[in-house]
């Protein structure tokens, strides 16, 4: 990442007028939308999007609520539409791990659960007001039936998951938590002032203390005297 992205973003942090307030988002404004992630992402022409969206199910959940519990199995993807959501774990002594953040425009789901029937090992909760699309699997065979661009889309979609998975576990086992983080600010760039710091630092498996420890040090390595 260029160093004046890095410091631009740590001035955000550093700036005493900004408090790290969460952002807010209105659900009153123009949804990102499925439809036109469909258009614009996966390069699908109007008729087929008009054909394979056809009675898909909207819901708006508040800000704390649950989509998904451990012990239940998965029936959907989730398409965010507006809002954030994140998927995590407990471990045996109850202790939360962040596995993903779902802003606008992302898809989170249980992949194992969805998809082998398993009851979910994870939970999925919205972190803020936030609008889903549900994608079961009648949509995805409907879609990759009627479209052999949304099939190509959805293949690619899927080898980058893993790809990303893979590189995350690389991140976990050997990276210094500078690297971990400046890695999260390449892949989430709009979630530092919308997820709180707790939820950031148990995504990069450090400590709250540890990310702000990392915060600083980037920051006096980027400052440049006015």
């Amino acid at each position: 990442m260029e160093q004046n992205t890095i410091r631009n973003i740590e001035t955000i942090f550093n700036d005493p007028n900004n408090n790290n307030k969460m952002i807010k988002h209105d659900l009153n404004e123009d949804p990102y939308g499925f439809e036109s992630y469909l258009s614009n992402t996966a390069r699908m022409p109007e008729e087929e999007i008009a054909l394979v969206t056809v009675g898909l199910r909207r819901e708006r959940f508040e800000k704390g609520s649950i989509l998904l519990r451990n012990g239940d199995v998965c029936q959907n993807s989730f398409f965010v539409e507006r809002g954030l959501l994140r998927a995590y774990m407990l471990d045996d002594s109850g202790k939360e791990h962040l596995i993903q953040f779902a802003p606008e425009n992302w898809f989170i789901v249980d992949r194992s659960s969805v998809y082998f029937n398993d009851p979910s090992d994870s939970f999925i909760e919205a972190i803020e007001d936030t609008e889903v699309v549900y994608l079961d699997e009648g949509f995805m065979a409907r879609a990759t039936e009627v479209s052999i661009t949304f099939a190509k889309f959805n293949e690619k979609l899927l080898h980058n998951h893993i790809r990303q998975m893979q590189k995350r576990i690389h991140l976990l086992l050997g990276a210094t938590a500078e690297r971990r983080y400046l890695d999260f600010i390449k892949m989430y760039p709009d979630l530092l002032l919308r997820a709180p710091q707790w939820m950031i630092a148990s995504y990069l498996g450090i400590t709250p203390e540890s990310l702000s420890r990392v915060r600083k040090e980037l920051a006096l390595k980027n400052f440049r005297p006015g």
